[in-house]
């Protein structure tokens, strides 16, 4: 009989424990992000602000893939939020018409997808992160191509060299044939970290760069103007299921903390610390919160 006690108190204490493992799971969240360095910087941001205001514990799932990959996970319930920039949703996800007022296109962005994916749009960041072409400064020079006019008169002559995702999207090369017949001699799908240093040591001529990355600005690359007016903007915001918030709303008072803090200088200056100064973008985005005063050292 006693032998019989000690083998249930034994087993209670067993599924004991299993409840309070499966209780703890429910206070975790989960973050992913896109395979480039901002996206990173964002994903540990994000992270520790909500691990700092809040009681929850955060699974961070960076460099997931391109945008449709990190975009159908969020659906699937694979994560709980990720940060989306309001063009790519308006032109890639949601196959939309290109608008340029920022607040209108985040204003749709925001209601289509509340409405027809119970996914909620927090406050921006504050940066746009839009896509835009890039050349090394002296080669752009010498050709005379200012803006993507000009660069479509010499396409023909040039190598561009782009993200694979940048190939297949409205909003990508594909766009740019239609609205500017740009066609270049050759066309190389790339990884994102290395199409900048393709076009500094001349192996590309032009590449899709983001206009919040240190490496414009480090390698010396001109960046041209967009004079018809092709992207949207592309302001970066978290995106959340809206289960999850249902269930914890403390993360849209931690996140919205981060509205409006972030401008395309602050944001690039961080991603130069992760490309070119060779910095853990864990770091960059902790040391980043702390000198702001967001989260306790």
């Amino acid at each position: 009989m006693k032998k019989f006690t000690f083998v249930l108190l034994a087993i209670i204490l067993v599924f004991s424990l299993a409840l309070v493992g499966c209780s703890s799971g429910k206070d975790t969240i989960v973050i992913g992000g896109k395979n480039f360095t901002e996206q990173d910087v964002l994903v540990y941001m994000m992270k520790d602000i909500i691990e700092d205001k809040t009681d929850l514990k955060v699974e961070t799932k960076p460099f997931l893939g391109g945008t449709n990959v990190v975009a159908q996970a969020l659906e699937r319930g694979d994560l709980d939020l990720y940060a989306e920039y309001t063009g790519t949703a308006l032109i890639n996800l949601l196959g939309l018409e290109v608008m340029n007022d920022p607040q209108a296109v985040y204003d749709k962005v925001k209601q289509i997808y509340k409405d027809e994916k119970q996914l909620v749009w927090l406050e921006p960041f504050g940066f746009n992160n839009t896509y835009t072409l890039a050349m090394r400064r002296d080669q752009a020079e010498s050709l005379g191509i200012e803006t993507y006019s000009d660069l479509a008169e010499k396409a023909s002559e040039l190598v561009l060299g782009s993200t694979q995702e940048f190939l297949e999207r409205a909003d990508g090369y594909k766009g740019l044939q239609k609205v500017y017949n740009m066609n270049f001699k050759e066309v190389v799908g790339m990884d994102p970290g290395l199409t900048y240093a393709a076009v500094r040591d001349k192996k590309t001529d032009v590449n899709d760069a983001f206009a919040t990355d240190g490496r414009i600005a480090a390698f010396d690359l001109k960046v041209l103007k967009d004079d018809k007016q092709f992207f949207p903007p592309y302001y970066a915001a978290p995106v959340v299921r809206q289960d999850t918030l249902e269930k914890h709303p403390e993360i849209a008072d931690a996140l919205n903390q981060l509205a409006g803090k972030l401008s395309d200088q602050t944001m690039s200056q961080l991603n130069s610390q992760v490309d070119l100064d060779g910095k853990d973008a864990k770091d960059v985005a902790h040391d980043w919160l702390v000198s702001q005063g967001l989260i306790k050292e």
